[in-house]
């Protein structure tokens, strides 16, 4: 069976981490600014991180990876649900994983803490 995984976190919870621990292919949408080895994160290009990040899934869909696992923050339910489309699509089985800091793992990508905060506020889970 054709596995998405979709792991759900505020930043340094470890979403990365896992991701590389359960292997398979495995994209983010801060891998977009992340160039020739540097991070450099734009708030105004946010968008086109995510749309590149979705592209990248759908294009692995076609090709039938076995494993997908896209790690991004996801605080909302709707931020999600262009996966669950292509998923249903490609026929894929989805898993929605919430990672949570239990470890006292730090925001590598520099988030700042306001940031952070409100979405801690605005996480949803559906159970």
């Amino acid at each position: 069976m054709k596995t998405l995984i979709l792991l759900r976190g505020l930043p340094g919870s470890g979403k990365s981490t896992l991701a590389k621990a359960i292997g398979g292919l495995n994209v983010e949408a801060d891998m977009f600014f992340t160039k020739e080895g540097e991070y450099k994160f734009d708030p105004t290009k946010l968008k086109h991180a995510h749309d590149w990040c979705h592209d990248v899934v759908e294009n692995w869909m076609d090709d039938g990876q076995p494993l997908i696992v896209v790690s991004n923050t996801f605080t909302q339910a709707w931020e999600m649900e262009f996966y669950f489309t292509l998923a249903k699509t490609y026929g894929y089985q989805v898993h929605s994983i919430i990672v949570e800091n239990r470890h006292n793992g730090k925001n590598v990508h520099g988030c700042p803490e306001d940031k952070v905060e409100a979405m801690r506020s605005r996480f949803s889970v559906t159970l």
